[in-house]
C-alpha cells in the first residue's frame, strides 16, 4: 500500500519537473536541483506513509473483547479488518483527492508545454518530448489510479466464482493493475532516454555487449 500510494505522486512530481523544463529552461538548473528533487521523493513518502498510519489508526475502535469477529473463513484481506464504513469514507476521501490534484497537475503541465510550444522563442524539439512524455504520464496516472478498484473487484469476484478460478483471476489483475503501471516508470524515463537506455538494456540483457541507437524520443 505505501509504495502503490506513492506512484501518483510521484507523477505529479515528474510532470512538474517537465513544465519548468519546457517554460522556463533558464531557470530549470535552480529549480530542479538535487536537494529539491530529494525533498520531494521525501514528502511523497511521508505523504504515503501517514496516509497508512492513519488507516492503522482505525483499528484501534476495535476492542480485543471482538476480536474474534475479526476471522475470516474465505477470504482473508486487510479491507475486512476494519469495524465499520467510517475507514471506508476515510480511503474514498483520499483518493479523490490525489485524483483530483493528480489529474490537475498532469494536464495543467500538458496544457502549459503545449502553449510554450506555440511561441517561437520555445525549442520545438523539447517542448515535442515533454509532450509524449506528458501523454505517457497521463495513461500512466489512470493506471496507477486503477489500483483503487483492485480490492472491490476482488471482494466481488469472490462471492461469484470458484476458489482457483479467483487465485488465478487475483494473479491477473495484480500484475495488469499493481505491476504495470510501475513498469511504465522504467520505459518512461529509462528506455527513452538516450544515456540511460544503453546502461538498462545492458543490465536486462545479462551484461551481453550490444549496440543501442537512441530512439526518435
Amino acid at each position: 500500500n505505501l509504495t502503490t500510494n506513492i506512484s501518483p505522486l510521484m507523477l505529479m512530481v515528474m510532470s512538474l519537473e517537465r513544465y519548468v523544463a519546457v517554460c522556463y529552461p533558464l531557470r530549470h538548473a535552480s529549480i530542479i536541483t538535487i536537494k529539491n528533487t530529494t525533498l520531494s521523493i521525501i514528502a511523497s513518502w511521508t505523504v504515503s506513509l501517514l496516509n497508512n498510519l492513519t488507516r492503522c489508526l482505525f483499528l484501534l475502535q476495535f476492542s480485543l473483547e471482538k476480536l474474534e469477529t475479526l476471522l475470516v473463513k474465505d477470504y482473508c484481506y486487510d479491507i475486512n479488518w476494519f469495524p465499520d464504513s467510517l475507514r471506508e469514507r476515510y480511503d474514498k476521501a483520499y483518493t479523490c483527492l490525489v485524483i483530483i490534484s493528480a489529474g490537475l497537475a498532469v494536464i495543467s503541465s500538458y496544457t502549459g508545454v503545449v502553449l510554450a510550444a506555440r511561441s517561437a522563442s520555445t525549442d520545438k524539439v523539447s517542448a515535442l518530448k515533454a509532450r509524449k512524455t506528458l501523454l505517457l504520464h497521463l495513461v500512466h496516472l489512470g493506471l496507477s489510479l486503477s489500483s483503487t478498484v483492485y480490492h472491490p473487484l476482488l471482494m466481488a469476484l469472490s462471492t461469484l466464482v470458484t476458489r482457483i478460478v479467483f487465485v488465478w483471476v487475483q494473479d491477473v489483475f495484480y500484475v495488469i493493475i499493481i505491476i504495470l503501471p510501475r513498469c511504465l516508470t522504467s520505459h518512461i524515463y529509462g528506455l527513452n532516454d538516450k544515456t540511460i537506455r544503453p546502461v538498462l538494456l545492458y543490465h536486462l540483457c545479462g551484461q551481453l555487449k550490444i549496440s543501442v541507437k537512441p530512439g526518435p524520443c
